[in-house]
């Protein structure tokens, strides 16, 4: 449903200690570096306290530790300098905060939460992201639910690095100071040293289209999911085991875009899937959860065109299990091996020559623990991009199920969301 938001302040909030001057300037990894300066958003949804606790109070507590969570987490109230690929100035600018009124109730939105509405949880434009870490956005329902809704830059910010954050903030709402708030590690420009990526301009993964992008939200039942790994395992071999429940809807949803958006395949473009793969498990040793930044790595694979479902799974895995320990000491070598590489794709991106869709998946990360002291959220969701070809996984609540939210142009959605195959799946979409 559409909602009518009423905007009842704006105010800047900063550490609630000063960063000392020895961390004002916070280098960005080489990850960090060739990653794209958007903003990644998220929205909480929580039900009514059952405490009765007023939005003044809520509001008050949600600041106050919002203050003392930016002094653990300092960069997020700095500034990326002027080329957004060097450095933040942690200088303690603060966040943009923002409260609002949704003259609605929380139950009325949830019936059918529609993406593009989510944006209005948000309080920026996700195109207008520039120099700003991180904004938040408090939003209060006339029936004394709220949503929580955040902007963090995926410049300096992965997935696991974002709800480290979200979730200390959340422990120090509820006055758990030292139980389960971690201490971020900030050292992954030493682990990835930087490099000269002047010349490089782009990811290989996101094409930027500020217009004409539309996101719908695609929801696969346990059961569904369940029959979509059967139909993608390998009945010949014991020995291989059965796809991942992401394995399986990303091969699954990449035949569907292929078979309505490119039925018919420009034999002088190449057609690939891009994977999002987390490298803190996959270094040697592993690295810490706690260590902030991106610690993450793309890959791309080129199916063949009449590749059976197996065969389309088979190749995906072992891409992502080229992303090995030795990968990822290569990645830390200061040399220009992987960035030469980089700057090939996307030139073949730009000529039209390379046709990506990307998957990234929070799915198992803890999306439903953001407790602020009024119990965890009853839906989390995303907005809408404006990113086309990426398609993002998120738990349903209940956590067995998946959620697509499929950003796509919108003469491609018209035809993929009319595909009877795709739908036939689908539990519900909106």
């Amino acid at each position: 449903m559409k909602v009518e938001m009423e905007i009842v302040s704006k105010v800047t909030i900063k550490p609630s200690s000063p960063t000392p001057h020895d961390l004002h300037h916070y280098q960005l990894s080489y990850i960090d570096q060739i990653t794209p300066n958007i903003l990644m958003p998220l929205v909480f949804f929580y039900p009514a306290d059952n405490n009765f606790t007023s939005i003044h109070s809520r509001s008050d507590k949600l600041k106050t530790s919002l203050s003392h969570a930016l002094t653990k987490f300092y960069p997020l109230s700095g500034r990326l300098v002027a080329d957004s690929s060097s450095h933040v100035n942690c200088n303690d600018d603060g966040i943009p905060y923002v409260e609002a009124i949704a003259k609605c109730s929380l139950s009325e939105f949830l019936v059918d939460p529609v993406p593009n509405e989510l944006n209005k949880f948000i309080p920026c434009d996700l195109h207008d992201g520039k120099d700003v870490c991180l904004l938040v956005q408090a939003n209060f329902f006339q029936c004394g639910g709220m949503a929580i809704g955040i902007a963090i830059s995926h410049k300096i910010a992965d997935a696991l690095s974002t709800f480290m954050f979200i979730n200390s903030w959340g422990a120090l709402a509820r006055g758990n100071v030292d139980d389960d708030v971690p201490c971020p590690r900030f050292d992954s420009s030493i682990l990835f040293p930087p490099r000269d990526t002047s010349e490089f301009k782009s990811s290989i993964t996101i094409g930027k289209d500020n217009h004409n992008i539309v996101t719908k939200r695609f929801v696969f039942s346990s059961s569904k999911i369940s029959a979509l790994r059967e139909k993608y395992t390998e009945k010949a071999s014991e020995s291989v085991r059965p796809p991942s429940r992401i394995e399986a809807l990303s091969a699954f949803l990449w035949t569907r875009l292929m078979a309505s958006i490119h039925a018919e395949r420009d034999q002088t473009k190449t057609y690939g899937i891009v994977h999002t793969v987390n490298l803190r498990t996959r270094s040697n040793p592993p690295l810490p959860e706690s260590l902030f930044g991106n610690i993450m790595h793309v890959v791309v694979t080129v199916p063949a065109k009449e590749e059976r479902d197996f065969e389309l799974v088979r190749k995906v895995r072992e891409s992502i299990q080229n992303i090995n320990s030795e990968f990822v000491s290569d990645l830390r070598k200061n040399d220009q091996k992987h960035l030469n590489s980089l700057k090939d794709k996307v030139n073949e991106q730009r000529k039209g020559e390379l046709v990506l869709f990307n998957f990234t998946s929070l799915c198992r990360l803890p999306l439903y623990k953001a407790d602020f002291g009024w119990g965890k959220p009853i839906w989390v969701g995303s907005a809408s991009l404006v990113l086309k070809d990426v398609v993002g996984f998120l738990d349903t609540k209940s956590g067995d199920g998946i959620e697509a939210w499929v950003n796509l142009k919108q003469e491609d959605m018209a035809t993929f969301e009319a595909d009877k195959e795709l739908l036939s799946w689908c539990s519900d979409s909106s």
